[in-house]
């Protein structure tokens, strides 16, 4: 069965770490590129991170030096280290994947094959 499956957010006071994963299943991981994207309340959904099959890697500007993405594709996993974590970082973040064989990849979500439902990470005192 074909899935994105993310675990890994709760809440946390600022300043704050989690680590956020996200497994795959049914599809070959290792030729796509993983992506985490984010929606905070009210706003649209952006892109924060992304990491291609050769595990080059991307980040939007507001989460560069806070943010690491990583990959695992002997566990079929992508991992996003979110650290000095602040409010505005409050938002249900969710992985996608992408079939490419590019080197680079980008944060945008114009050719995502699937989408993950979703992890709720709460930046709160």
């Amino acid at each position: 069965q074909l899935q994105l499956v993310e675990s890994g957010g709760g809440l946390v006071q600022p300043g704050g770490s989690l680590r956020l994963s996200c497994t795959a299943s049914g599809f070959t991981f290792a030729n796509y590129a993983m992506k985490w994207f984010r929606q905070a309340p009210g706003k649209e959904r952006e892109g924060v991170s992304c990491i291609s099959r050769h595990g080059s890697t991307n980040y939007v500007g507001s989460v560069k030096g806070r943010f690491t993405i990583s990959r695992d594709n002997a566990k079929n996993t992508v991992y996003l280290q979110v650290n000095s974590l602040a409010p505005e970082d409050t938002a249900v973040y969710y992985c996608a994947a992408e079939y490419s064989s590019n080197y680079y990849c980008t944060v945008g979500d114009d050719d995502i094959n699937y989408w993950g439902k979703g992890t709720l990470v709460t930046v709160s005192s």
